[in-house]
């Protein structure tokens, strides 16, 4: 091969390289590889550290390193400190342990379901679709000017503030509420 050839070839590695982090939106600053894992994307996201250490703590990260599907609903920290005082961190102790996975699954979904699809379901269900969990909660997703919302089991509505980050064993949609079982 030509020493332009292999240029061209060089430049073409490096363009595709870029045009796939680009292809999936940036969260917390990072970009995220539609060629990695939910956990190995999330980690590099500034905006997921509390739910990072969440996962780390409830011993999901194999889990969600596994082959997948997964729809995962990603509250940021800032969703995190909406709740009250003190609560982040008695979760995280490990005798509460039970009381975070279940917390954390009930933002898991054992499907790859873009927001196109949901909203889909949202629109044959005339507005609502029910949405069950791998934690074993229900989910009510809705549509409100073009965006997707979730309501969870209390009540309480979590917004998709950045939605479809493609992941190798799912997708994420980054939400501004902690999602809670009735329970």
């Amino acid at each position: 091969m030509s020493l332009k050839m292999s240029a061209f070839a060089a430049a073409a590695v490096v363009a595709s390289t870029a045009f796939a982090a680009l292809a999936n939106p940036m969260v917390g600053g990072a970009p995220m590889y539609a060629t990695k894992n939910i956990v190995e994307n999330a980690v590099n996201s500034k905006d997921h550290t509390t739910l990072v250490a969440a996962v780390k703590a409830a011993g999901l990260v194999p889990t969600l390193e596994g082959k997948g599907p997964f729809t995962v609903f990603a509250p940021t920290n800032e969703a995190f400190a909406k709740l009250p005082a003190g609560t982040v961190d008695t979760l995280l102790k490990p005798e509460n342990k039970a009381q975070l996975v279940k917390i954390l699954t009930c933002h898991v979904v054992a499907a790859d379901d873009m927001s196109a699809a949901i909203k889909e379901m949202v629109k044959k269900g005339g507005g609502m679709a029910m949405i069950k969990t791998v934690g074993g909660c229900m989910l009510t997703a809705m549509e409100k000017d073009g965006m997707l919302e979730l309501k969870d089991e209390k009540g309480d509505v979590a917004k998709v503030t950045i939605a479809d980050v493609q992941q190798s064993n799912g997708v994420i949609h980054v939400i501004d509420t902690v999602l809670l079982p009735a329970s």
